[in-house]
């Protein structure tokens, strides 16, 4: 039978290309997520299944994890997505920057994904390449609050002690929003 989660149609079509889209983590809210935290691209990674999650064995995921918890976001309040959703990466090669062409690509697949989240509040770009985002998020969804902050990647939190307290931050500002009009 096939599955109806509109989110999962979506992502069926962006693969469907020839693409390897990852998969969204069903233990976050789904379409009725009002936190969308958007990265960048999905890593490198194996060759199996690969899903856009918080549990991930990655520092990134990891970190990511620890903020939200910090700013007392529920899981099932967000979102995980990447701005390229796609993995750019050949098998076993090692992570390279995203070309022009590749987030222009990315960008233009993002209308159609925000049109499938009725419930979105806040949409966090996390790094430069998801703030490049932020204009295409305003038309496609002028009602989301928009917030930026760093990639929560160790090797960018590691740089300076400035960058986590940038991140939790956001995050908390984000919360806030949310507590402003609690949901359901």
């Amino acid at each position: 039978m096939e599955d109806a989660n509109p989110l999962e149609v979506w992502r069926r079509s962006l693969a469907g290309s020839g693409r390897r889209v990852p998969e969204f983590d069903l233990r976050d809210g789904g379409a009725d997520a009002r936190v969308l935290i958007l990265l960048e691209t999905p890593g490198p990674g194996g060759e199996g299944p690969r899903t856009v999650s918080r549990d991930n064995p990655t520092g990134t995921a990891r970190n990511l994890t620890r903020f939200l918890d910090d700013a007392g976001i529920a899981r099932a309040e967000t979102i995980l997505w990447n701005t390229v959703p796609w993995i750019v990466h050949q098998p076993g090669a090692r992570n390279r920057p995203l070309r022009r062409g590749e987030i222009a690509e990315g960008l233009a697949a993002l209308p159609a994904f925000l049109a499938l989240l009725p419930c979105l509040e806040v949409a966090v770009l996390s790094g430069r390449v998801a703030g490049e985002a932020s204009e295409t998020v305003a038309r496609a969804r002028p009602d989301v609050h928009r917030l930026t902050m760093p990639h929560p990647s160790p090797t960018i939190v590691c740089t300076s002690p400035d960058i986590a307290r940038r991140i939790a931050t956001t995050l908390a500002q984000a919360a806030a929003i949310l507590a402003e009009r609690p949901h359901g």
